[in-house]
């Protein structure tokens, strides 16, 4: 069964090229909003707090702040509305899954930036 889903991920679905990476990293991502006949591109920018599943099925979520309200969003790796995903900034975290960045606030939630 397993083989058979393989398979047809890799006959029927297309890949996107797609920079690496990973937990701490600071992105935007610019993707499509159809709203009846119209389309917009919106971007949301934030931190990657998970990078989840493999291959084809990879999800990511991204956590920004508006304001005083913190807001996470999950996006598929192969969304077909993601036009492109730009890198603004490396984060340095021990961690691959940062939940414990949802708890803080203020000068304790910044991450260490790696210099590229």
């Amino acid at each position: 069964m397993e083989s058979l889903v393989k398979f047809v991920q890799d006959e029927f679905v297309t890949k996107k090229e797609i920079p690496n990476f990973k937990s701490g990293d600071t992105i935007t991502v610019f993707y499509e909003i159809r709203e009846g006949e119209k389309v917009r591109t919106q971007f949301f920018k934030g931190v990657v707090i998970q990078i989840k599943g493999t291959g084809l099925t990879k999800t990511f979520t991204i956590r920004k702040m508006s304001g005083t309200i913190g807001i996470e969003r999950i996006f598929p790796i192969n969304l077909p509305t993601i036009q492109k995903i730009e890198i603004n900034k490396r984060g340095k975290v021990r961690r691959s899954r940062i939940y414990y960045f949802r708890e803080l606030r203020g000068k304790k939630a910044r991450i260490k930036e790696i210099k590229v």
